[in-house]
């Protein structure tokens, strides 16, 4: 498996073949080919969410592009289209106390590992892993990692899109419960807004209360 990694790691992905890497793993055996993102490591409140997306082989790859490029209202409507073309998904979520006992990294990976295994039970379960960032998660599955992965991989572009729709309507919920914050609006992140009404009403349930900004209120 190491000469996959390093053919993978060889390959120059045009900004306009964003498939490219998926296409390579097919044509070497592989069978089903998912990407992965997480969403949420910087926020002071709310869970980590991550995201896994296996795109048909025969669609148009260049609709996904990194989510953070994409206004809220372009991504909701890729999020639905991944339905639309039957792309095969898996959210995984991280609580604020798991975040809190195993810091952000390690629930970083977890929640991606549980995005692949809530993959859809009437698919087969992903045989090649492309994942955003440097580091793998614990899984025996085949994987390949790859900084500033959503610029490089359709997969993991639709991945982060997956993940980012799915916790802002995570933080719009917890909003609700915890309405000084204004998270619906800054989705967890120290905004100053938000900064201050930490200091100003001490933190909520809903805040990582191992992270600076917050554990100073505590």
């Amino acid at each position: 498996m190491q000469g996959i990694e390093a053919l993978l790691s060889t390959i120059v992905t045009d900004t306009n073949d964003t498939f490219l890497l998926e296409r390579t793993l097919y044509c070497r055996g592989f069978s089903s080919v998912a990407g992965l993102d997480e969403v949420g490591r910087g926020p002071l409140a709310g869970p980590v969410v991550a995201a896994c997306v296996v795109l048909p082989a025969q669609c148009d790859f260049s609709l996904f592009i990194d989510s953070k490029k994409l206004s809220h209202a372009r991504r909701c409507l890729l999020a639905r289209a991944l339905t639309d073309i039957g792309a095969v998904m898996g959210i995984g979520v991280v609580s604020i106390a798991t975040i809190d006992r195993i810091n952000i990294l390690q629930a970083s990976l977890l929640a991606m590992k549980r995005a692949v295994e809530n993959l859809a039970d009437t698919s087969p379960a992903p045989d090649f892993l492309l994942i955003d960032g440097k580091f793998k998660i614990p899984m025996d599955t085949p994987q390949h990692t790859l900084i500033q992965g959503e610029s490089k991989s359709a997969s993991i572009a639709a991945a982060s899109i997956l993940a980012k729709v799915s916790r802002d309507a995570m933080m719009t919920e917890i909003a609700q419960q915890f309405p000084a914050y204004n998270l619906g609006q800054n989705k967890g992140y120290p905004t100053r807004e938000h900064r201050l009404a930490i200091e100003k009403y001490g933190p909520a349930p809903c805040h990582r209360r191992t992270f600076k900004g917050v554990k100073e209120f505590v």
